[in-house]
């Protein structure tokens, strides 16, 4: 296949496999980490959480979360495709459109993807929250002692990538293992203290279905973002062309069976009254299943803690990352290329974390409980949909072209799992509701004043074509 480039892409050098086999293996993760760092990603503190958000659905938020886990699975394949196509890919979503599409439609999609990393990073630290107050039982912390709380969960995993990737790998092959455990144990053994009583309305919203829908799919996608990790940090993963597609999908498969298996278990376990009003229902759940046992609450609480940890160690990762690819291709600031001898991008790592604190700092000023957490979720979610949509769209600009090589049933397998995937993305944007939907337009709008200077600098430098305007002196011909 012929790689194509838009003319200010020429000054990026294209990376190699040779390249590839050549990096220090400090710095590569195989099979088993890139599948960790997926699962990472994806099972974080959301889980904990979601049961709670998905009651106030009711009972229909098992049935989104299982059409959005067939959703994730989709876009793990379609991600694999793409990284097969374009392999050591900085930046996973970003370079996928900017290869198809070019500079603009590029430079949006890493914008947003940006954008909803380290927002992310708030939404997951949010939640985390909850559960060092379950774990050290802070009965009524104000908003402020929850932002210092907030602080360390934010700033251990920027420290830990700031010691490199072997050391963030090693922990979170540890952390993956700390917490999948325990939710299997729910998920299998909770459904033997199950009672049918607990289970709410299967629309509990209060509203019409399509509201409990958009409530239940907004937290359900939520807690898949993290399907594209592998994809995304494609670069530092080992034979890039088959792991990202092998991790991808394990890592989601895995993912999804534990999340189905555990909500619908918590929500028997805990009554829906009960359910609907805490951030942690896990410690709601265990307490539930050993009611005598003081421990049982801040175990698992201490669970949660571990795989906030991890899940937040993986998307500082992914931040960076993200804001290093787009820094390379000389479309982002150039400080967020930044890197030491370990070749860790540093600047973004403390930009990335600087900016959720912040962001935090105004969500426990202004509101408190799960109201932190739905908000930085819905925010999340709608700007993410965008970057998954544009992959989708890259894919099938691809397929229907004359530079693909699949033919007969496999174009039509390929051609389903990227329209799929396109109105999978466009499924959760409407359902996702009209004001989140337009605070994600104002975002996109930021970016484009960003853009606006930084284009005007690539075509001072000679890395953009400048437009040629008409001179004052030649007069317009009238009609």
């Amino acid at each position: 296949m012929t790689v194509t480039s838009s003319p200010s892409s020429a000054k990026s050098e294209p990376v190699t496999p040779m390249t590839t086999r050549n990096q220090d293996k400090a710095h590569a993760m195989g099979l088993t980490s890139s599948t960790a760092l997926v699962i990472g990603s994806i099972v974080g503190t959301g889980v904990f959480t979601m049961p709670a958000v998905l009651a106030g659905a009711g009972t229909m938020g098992i049935v989104v979360l299982a059409v959005i886990a067939v959703g994730a699975m989709l876009l793990a394949v379609l991600f694999g495709q793409l990284t097969r196509r374009i392999p050591n890919s900085d930046g996973g979503v970003y370079a996928y459109t900017r290869h198809e599409f070019g500079d603009l439609p590029g430079y949006l999609v890493g914008w947003c993807y940006w954008i909803q990393s380290w927002a992310g990073n708030a939404a997951i630290v949010s939640s985390w929250v909850f559960y060092v107050d379950a774990l050290f039982n802070f009965t009524h912390p104000s908003g402020m002692q929850n932002w210092g709380i907030a602080m360390f969960g934010l700033w251990i995993p920027a420290f830990i990538n700031l010691a490199g990737v072997r050391q963030m790998a090693w922990y979170q092959n540890i952390s993956v293992v700390i917490k999948f455990l325990p939710l299997l144990f729910v998920g299998v053994v909770g459904w033997f203290f199950v009672s049918k009583a607990n289970f709410g309305p299967f629309n509990a919203s209060g509203g019409s279905l399509y509201s409990g829908i958009g409530i239940a799919a907004g937290v359900a996608l939520f807690s898949f973002i993290g399907v594209e990790a592998a994809a995304v940090t494609a670069k530092r993963v080992i034979n890039p062309r088959v792991n990202v597609m092998r991790a991808s999908l394990i890592g989601t498969v895995a993912s999804a069976g534990l999340y189905v298996l555990v909500t619908a278990a918590v929500m028997g376990l805990v009554a829906h009254h009960t359910l609907v009003g805490t951030g942690s229902p896990f410690v709601n759940a265990f307490q539930t299943m050993f009611p005598h046992s003081a421990w049982a609450g801040r175990f698992v609480a201490g669970v949660a803690v571990v795989s906030g940890l991890g899940a937040l160690i993986a998307w500082t990762l992914i931040v960076t990352e993200t804001s290093r690819a787009i820094a390379q291709d000389d479309l982002f600031p150039r400080p967020f290329m930044w890197s030491d001898k370990k070749g860790t991008a540093w600047f973004g790592i403390l930009v990335g974390t600087a900016l959720p604190s912040l962001l935090m700092l105004w969500r426990y000023s202004t509101s408190s409980g799960l109201t932190v957490f739905t908000y930085l979720v819905d925010l999340t979610v709608v700007t993410v949909a965008i970057p998954y949509f544009f992959s989708a769209i890259a894919q099938l600009t691809f397929l229907v072209s004359r530079r693909r090589r699949v033919q007969g049933w496999q174009l039509a397998r390929d051609l389903s799992i990227a329209g799929a995937s396109v109105l999978f993305s466009m499924w959760v944007t409407f359902a996702s509701g009209y004001q989140v939907v337009y605070q994600a337009l104002v975002v996109l709008l930021a970016g484009l004043v960003l853009y606006a200077f930084l284009n005007a600098r690539r075509q001072r430098l000679g890395e953009a074509i400048e437009p040629i305007d008409l001179p004052d002196e030649i007069a317009v011909p009238s009609k």
